[in-house]
Parts: C-alpha cells; structure tokens; sequence
C-alpha cells in the first residue's frame, strides 16, 4: 500500500473524506519522482495532526462509554446476588431481606420510610426528588453505604480498591458510610471478593429503604445500588 492509498484509508475511516482527498490531491501535484519529498512530508505532518486533533475527542468519548457498559454490567451482577439473598432468606426466614437488614422493615443507609408512606411511594420520591441530584461522588451521598467495603480501614477493600479513596492522601473521597454485616453478605455472594469501579473515582453504594405495611397490604424492602462515578445516571434498582 502506497503512502498515499494509506492517507486516504485512515481519512475514510475517520469520516474525513473530503479533507483527506484535498491532501491527496496536494500531495500528488509536488510529488515529482519516486519517493517523498519534503514538501510531501510537511504536508503529510499536517494531515495527521489535523486527523488526530479531529478523533481525540471520539476515543474520549469510546472509551467513557466502555465504562459506563462496564459498570453497568456489575451493578446487574450486584442486583442478581442481592436478589439470591433475599430469595433464600424468603426460604430460610419465611420472610425476604437484603444483605444488611436484620428485618425486612429496617433501612440500610440513612434513607427511612418517611411518616404513612409506603416503600413504593418513597422509592419514586426517592428517584424523583433526591437521586437525580446525585451527579457524583461529590454529591452528598450520604444516604449509601459501600456494598463491598465494611470500614474505612479494611485492608482486603483498601487492597481490591472496592472503596473510594482520595489518590493524594488516602483520604475518604465520598460520603457513603459502612454496614458491616452488609458488606460481609456481599462478599460471601462474590467468594469472599468485591469488584471495583472501572471509574477512577467510582465505588458500588446502595441503600435499602425498608418494606412497609402488613398482610395482604403489605411490600417488600427496596433496594437501590449504583455507582458512585454519577449515581444518577449509573444506578438499578431492586424491588422483589
């Protein structure tokens, strides 16, 4: 393949055409004898700064999206162990909890039940009202709690990066809290392991609000999980 058919293969395949084409057409009128001249060469430098200044902002946006499938992916996997969980605990207790609840009317996080509303009102409130405000993990997230990380200093969390930490200090870098017993149930659903964020500054959070009401009138416990990169756009939810 000449220099010239490889130009115009990478303006093809950059949707470039037009501008590839009067490259090429530059380049053929001071091309005259076999080999490059520097004219050609200058040119040719020209073009591929052009090229790559154009598909930058395309591969930023590749790979952002690549992340965002990836989490995505985990939080399904998250929902599918937590969903286990409760359906094993509906078998053992005769009654559905999530990891963390010690009854299937208490929260996980610092979301509660507000007063006379069922868990399907308050999870729309929730959604509508709180969720959408949550664009990051600087966002006051301190209704969450880490589905891998049961303290702060826990080395296995700090070692598998299943927290948020601040890279300059070590610090905490978001609000969520910790529940161990949630944590440990977690973990024992992943072997004994967490998964990490692919964000640099991602972690898994969720919170339970509690199940309400009696009987026939009677719901389950809800659980939301997302990921603290943007917790508004990259989050499940979980009602049995």
């Amino acid at each position: 393949m000449t220099l010239v058919q490889l130009l115009y293969y990478i303006g093809v395949n950059n949707n470039l055409n037009r501008r590839t084409t009067m490259f090429i057409n530059l380049i053929k009128k001071l091309k005259s004898t076999k080999g490059n001249s520097l004219a050609e060469f200058a040119v040719v430098t020209a073009m591929m700064g052009a090229l790559a200044t154009t598909a930058a902002p395309k591969f930023g946006a590749v790979g952002d999206g690549a992340k965002a499938g990836a989490t995505v992916a985990n939080l399904d996997k998250i929902k599918s162990a937590a969903n286990n969980y409760y359906n094993a605990k509906v078998t053992d207790e005769g009654k559905g909890r999530f990891p963390g609840q010690s009854k299937y009317d208490s929260k996980v996080g610092g979301f509660d039940l507000p007063a006379n509303t069922l868990t399907d009102e308050a999870l729309e409130t929730y959604l509508e009202t709180i969720l959408n405000t949550q664009t990051g993990y600087e966002s006051d997230l301190s209704d969450y709690v880490y589905v891998f990380s049961p303290a702060v200093d826990d080395e296995d969390a700090l070692a598998g990066d299943w927290m948020s930490m601040n890279p300059t200090d070590d610090s905490h870098q978001i609000d969520a809290g910790f529940d161990v017993d949630g944590a440990e149930d977690m973990k024992k659903n992943f072997g004994n392991q967490g998964i990490s964020s692919p964000f640099q500054d991602g972690a898994y959070i969720y919170l339970v609000i509690p199940g309400s009401g009696s009987g026939t009138d009677a719901q389950a416990p809800c659980m939301i999980i997302a990921d603290a990169e943007n917790p508004s756009e990259l989050y499940k939810t979980l009602t049995p």
